[in-house]
């Protein structure tokens, strides 16, 4: 088993969308967008640079230039085949429809994007997209300051079906541990709701640095310490291979020019969301927190 992908690595859910700009109370998972929806372009060999970040670019500047209230991280694949992500967040489906309606009608910003479309589609392999929903239950100790993550590892997890009552319980008893060891993990879990098999979860984490993983991995020690030792692990173990059919962990990092966010995340670190021409960007470096949960 490996329980690092799950509670060592901190899974914290990071993502952007609609409302991230506005202030809410973090420590109310009520206040979390429930829907998440994921993008994924699967980009040409040696075509994941500058050319890409070129066709992306086209869409950020089509929906700036309309004021578009919906905001959107892009993540650069660190693991894996080369691949970005594209992490939208909406309060409900209705909010989604709403939105899609109005760029819709928005006759200058829908020809805009389809030119964008076209020019980076000559760069993808694939594209497809996914929509996962929030699970408050399965989620433990989100951070509020998602403008400054530069890091991301999400974890996939295929549970067996007919086991979600398993899975609810390992959970469980894995948010207990960390309690116990008080470490530094933090989470947010999605389930699939549609584009992915039944039984698909995934969690998310954003971090501002690199480093922050090896902490995570230093306090593998102390996880096991609260779990009640090695054959407290074993049951743990067991349990985890009941429940969970497969499981992986992927790195990610922001990339800045594909993303479009708000102009208050741009004003707190303009050197990394907008740098100027020829700048080098430090993924370590935080700006003022803008709460808005996870």
């Amino acid at each position: 088993m490996k329980l690092m992908s799950f509670g060592l690595i901190g899974l914290s859910l990071a993502v952007a969308g609609s409302t991230l700009a506005a202030a809410q109370d973090a420590a109310s998972t009520s206040s979390v967008p429930k829907v998440l929806q994921i993008t994924r372009e699967y980009i040409k060999p040696y075509k994941a640079g500058a050319a890409h970040d070129k066709t992306e670019s086209a869409f950020v500047a089509a929906q700036a230039k309309a004021k578009f209230p919906v905001y959107y991280i892009a993540l650069d694949s660190q693991s894996g085949r080369s691949r970005a992500l594209f992490l939208t967040r909406y309060n409900s489906f209705a909010e989604w429809e709403k939105y899609d309606k109005a760029a819709d009608a928005n006759a200058s910003l829908s020809a805009e994007m389809e030119r964008a479309g076209l020019a980076d589609g000559e760069l993808l392999d694939e594209l497809d997209s996914y929509v996962f929903t929030y699970d408050a239950d399965l989620s433990y100790h989100p951070h509020d300051d998602l403008q400054n993550h530069r890091v991301y590892q999400i974890a996939v997890f295929k549970v067996r079906l007919g086991h979600d009552h398993e899975w609810h319980e390992l959970t469980k008893m894995v948010k207990d541990a960390h309690d116990k060891a008080g470490d530094s993990a933090h989470w947010g879990m999605y389930q699939a709701a549609f584009g992915d098999d039944d039984g698909t979860y995934i969690a998310l984490t954003g971090d501002p640095s690199m480093s922050a993983i090896d902490t995570y991995f230093s306090e593998d020690k102390k996880f096991v310490e609260a779990v009640g030792g090695e054959d407290a692990m074993s049951k743990l173990d067991k349990l985890y291979g009941d429940c969970v059919e497969s499981a992986r962990t992927e790195l990610f990092t922001v990339n800045p020019k594909q993303s479009y966010v708000s102009e208050e995340w741009i004003k707190a670190d303009p050197s990394f969301w907008k740098p100027k021409a020829g700048a080098s960007q430090s993924i370590a470096k935080p700006a003022p927190p803008a709460k808005s949960g996870e």
